[in-house]
């Protein structure tokens, strides 16, 4: 099958979830035979894993979305006007300025892409649709999250392919938005999955979720869990001398870092875990940094610079080694999780996390094992389920080694592949290839 995705980038700024899953999706989807080309949008779209090559230019640049959204010059001007902001010095420009526009205006442009070609978007939106047009006998259309839905109305009207939409985390970006822009961003992604042949949750929490938020009936999506590429992760071949706490993603506070910190400042003046350090990576956005800035004169106030190290995005061999350093891994969200491939890595390298007992976290930890839960923002539960892995070896190695074994059975990355597959099957009525 020919498969177009549609992937917003995030220029590689921070540890992107959203990029790993489509990426690997891409890659794994053309090794089982189909025609696979990738489209990003907004921003290049970077990961530490190897690339999907794609021929596609990226539609939607970050800095001509924001131009049409502000001043209504820009959504006339022409084409080799709009080529010049959509260059790669300029979107990595504006990939490291991402996260430091107001709640209001996100808001608002937001809703306005949510409209498709009735917002201030129209001609980005009339671009890409020409070039889907071009791209002859097309039979699917992956559109990477609901937030991009508008595109859908667009290109049913122009095209006859079905369109798959990935639904994950939409909600950890809208609900900290005004209220009264949410309940029109949710019923304008209502009104736009009427042109969507089918939704693909990353969990059964995020199913629940999304028909509860969205109403999408249940009938029309399907649960297919997150997976990640296993070759190269290793456990240690010898168990950390000193006890370390790792923390892997995106460092801001829907990922509850400030929990992991107070956390470790308790245990550290507890004692009851002598020598323990606290390792940090996953990047941040510009707007992340004040934030960041916060905890690190935290974490110095109480005497730990020493026992704390903030690593920023790293290379797939970096963040393999950066996870057989670790004891234990957390990442104590404040956000209820739609999934969390972050554990799949950590389990995969052999080490036992302690997650919060909500969003998908209990989900997966019940089919994979491999950690323990603790009551969502008690960092005095977090402490308890910390020392008791810190201090039990054992207990420890046991959990790593079975989360190892189960993530290897049922979280490998062709798992993920052959569940897609059969969902284009049923939209498209077309053969396996992969089967």
């Amino acid at each position: 099958m020919k498969i177009i995705q549609l992937i917003p980038g995030a220029g590689n700024t921070f540890y992107c979830e959203n990029c790993l899953r489509d990426n690997g999706l891409a890659i794994n989807l053309r090794k089982f035979g189909h025609e696979v080309i990738i489209t990003p949008l907004y921003l290049p779209i970077l990961t530490d894993e190897a690339l999907a090559k794609t021929s596609s230019p990226v539609f939607f640049g970050g800095i001509n979305v924001y131009l049409q959204q502000k001043l209504s010059f820009f959504r006339k001007t022409p084409r080799w006007i709009d080529k010049f902001f959509d260059l790669n010095i300029f979107l990595k420009i504006a990939a490291n300025m991402a996260g430091m526009t107001r709640s209001e205006d996100l808001a608002e442009t937001t809703l306005s892409m949510l409209k498709g070609e009735d917002g201030h978007q129209k001609k980005e939106y009339e671009r890409l649709e020409e070039w889907l047009i071009s791209q002859e006998n097309t039979d699917a259309i992956h559109i990477s999250n609901a937030l991009l839905s508008g595109l859908a109305p667009g290109i049913k009207k122009n095209m006859d392919v079905k369109i798959i939409c990935t639904l994950q985390d939409e909600d950890i970006f809208v609900n900290p938005l005004p209220e009264h822009y949410r309940k029109k961003i949710w019923a304008q992604i209502f009104k736009n999955s009427e042109h969507i042949d089918a939704f693909i949750a990353v969990s059964d929490y995020e199913k629940k979720n999304m028909c509860q938020l969205i109403g999408i009936p249940e009938n029309k999506i399907f649960t297919i869990y997150n997976a990640i590429n296993l070759e190269g992760i290793e456990p240690a071949k010898i168990y950390p001398k000193e006890p370390v706490i790792g923390f892997l993603e995106r460092q801001c506070y829907p990922k509850g870092l400030h929990v992991l910190v107070e956390a470790f400042i308790k245990l550290k003046k507890r004692n009851t875990v002598p020598n323990v350090k606290l390792r940090i990576a996953g990047g941040m956005t510009a707007d992340d940094k004040k934030y960041i800035h916060n905890l690190q004169d935290l974490i110095n106030k109480n005497g730990l610079s020493e026992d704390v190290e903030i690593l920023p995005n790293l290379s797939r061999e970096k963040k393999i080694k950066f996870l057989q350093g670790l004891s234990v891994m957390s990442v104590p969200t404040v956000h209820k999780e739609a999934f969390g491939i972050y554990v799949l890595e950590s389990l995969a390298a052999g080490v036992p996390v302690v997650q919060p007992a909500h969003g998908s976290f209990p989900e997966i930890l019940s089919k994979i094992g491999g950690g323990i839960l603790f009551e969502p923002g008690n960092t005095e539960e977090l402490v308890k389920g910390l020392e008791e892995l810190l201090n039990n070896k054992k207990k420890a190695i046991r959990l790593g080694q079975e989360g190892r074994k189960a993530v290897h059975k049922e979280f490998g990355i062709k798992r993920m592949v052959k569940e897609f597959e059969i969902i284009l099957k049923k939209i498209t009525k077309s053969s396996l290839v992969g089967l």
